[in-house]
């Protein structure tokens, strides 16, 4: 079994930044993808950006030289850094980690609020 436990959310204003934090425990193997999903009110399930534990990375074309993900292996830790956030980020985040096999695992999710 795998936890995930998310940390960083809140409100911030337009233009400025948030970090947030996603700490993994339980049976992790060693090749594995973890990200950051989003969800709006009334919209899917989006991915944000993902990173593999080999350092690869994926963005969505909306945040792209905007946010940052990064991770730490021995921590099993990811990290979202982001950046000159908008009203339009505003939405609840969700880490998640795809293991070798297996379904993938989620968090319980952090909420993120652009607003003035």
């Amino acid at each position: 079994q795998v936890q995930l436990v998310e940390s960083g959310g809140g409100l911030v204003q337009p233009g400025g930044s948030l970090r947030l934090s996603c700490a993994a425990s339980g049976t992790i193997s060693s090749n594995n993808v973890m990200g950051w999903y989003r969800q709006a009110p009334g919209k899917e399930r989006e991915l944000v950006a993902r990173i593999s534990s080999g350092g690869s990375t994926n963005y969505a074309d909306s945040v792209k030289g905007r946010f940052t993900i990064s991770r730490d292996n021995v921590k099993k830790t990811v990290y979202l850094q982001m950046n000159s956030l908008k009203p339009e980020d505003t939405a609840v985040y969700y880490c998640n980690i795809v293991l070798l096999v297996g379904p993938p695992y989620w968090g319980q999710g952090t909420q993120v609020t652009v607003s003035p």
